[in-house]
């Protein structure tokens, strides 16, 4: 049976990943808050540079602070993971390649979270 459609009907939808844009969408939401929360962040630095550890368990267990510290990590860390995500898809040739590289990615970013979070959580609550 013949196929009635014509070649850009059957061309709809048939894009690489089919969330292009979702991930487009993501990257660009993710820079746009990394903004205010890097530019707090480099302040946050640049002011306790050279304090003790006592001064910053203090400033920390503010949790106004903590709170946006951790959304600095948490949208610094996916900005970083969709960023690689994109260049593996589009440079990586060899399909067995690009998913271990996806996987170590992924990995990465995750154990590097926890690590973040754990360290922030622990610093934040005097341990």
């Amino acid at each position: 049976m013949s196929d009635m459609r014509t070649p850009l009907k059957r061309a709809r939808g048939m894009g690489a990943a089919k969330e292009g844009t979702g991930h487009f969408w993501h990257q660009r939401l993710t820079a746009l808050a990394n903004i205010p929360l890097v530019i707090f962040f480099v302040g946050f630095v640049i002011t306790y540079n050279g304090a003790s550890y006592e001064e910053i368990r203090g400033v920390l267990a503010n949790p106004v602070i903590t709170v946006i510290m951790m959304l600095a990590l948490l949208s610094i860390l996916y900005h970083m993971k969709l960023g690689m995500q994109m260049i593996i898809e589009d440079y990586a040739e060899k399909e067995g390649m690009k998913v271990l590289l996806l996987l170590l990615n992924i990995s990465f970013v995750f154990i590097l979270g926890v690590v973040s979070f754990f360290a922030l959580v622990k610093i934040a609550f005097g341990g």
